[in-house]
């Protein structure tokens, strides 16, 4: 992937690695002494693959904070198809990492969070959470259904007569 994604010209240069988000923020001061303007790249490995709607949430969340993306490319973050691999790739203006930081937070860490709450949720739990999640969906099909339903179902009046006035 990253072949296809380097410009010519320009090599990709290993600067160290990290395997947690706090490790990853150590490499911000590295990005603060390039110069303006140079293209930085971060991979980052994954577990499983994201979704496309979870990696489309980065990108807009990188663009809306300001993010610029190589010249010449239209996306800040690429996803590999052959590995549960993301590409970030940014143009230094500002130092970015930091940002970048914390919308991988958002990003990673709080799908995190939510899937260890449930994994540490005991069975019984788990069965109520979902059981009453069913219901309510069901209940709330019932009600659009019915409202939907309801015009269809009362006859039309014909207009009463009016009495004469006298």
């Amino acid at each position: 992937m990253p072949e296809r994604l380097i410009p010519p010209g320009y090599r990709a240069t290993l600067i160290g690695s990290a395997t947690t988000l706090e490790g990853l923020q150590a490499y911000a001061p590295a990005e603060e002494m390039a110069p303006e303007g140079t293209l930085m790249l971060l991979r980052l490995d994954f577990a499983d693959f994201y979704s496309s709607e979870a990696l489309a949430e980065l990108e807009r969340t990188l663009r809306e904070k300001g993010v610029t993306p190589w010249p010449g490319y239209s996306y800040i973050v690429y996803a590999d198809a052959t590995s549960p691999s993301i590409y970030v790739a940014w143009q230094k203006g500002f130092a970015w990492m930091t940002v970048i930081f914390w919308a991988l937070v958002v990003f990673a860490v709080i799908p995190l969070i939510g899937a260890l709450f449930w994994a540490l949720m005991p069975q019984a739990i788990k069965d109520l959470v979902t059981m009453v999640l069913g219901m309510g969906m069901m209940l709330l099909m019932l009600w659009l259904m019915t409202r939907l339903i309801k015009p269809l179902t009362t006859p039309k009046r014909p207009r009463e007569l009016e009495e004469p006035r006298r």
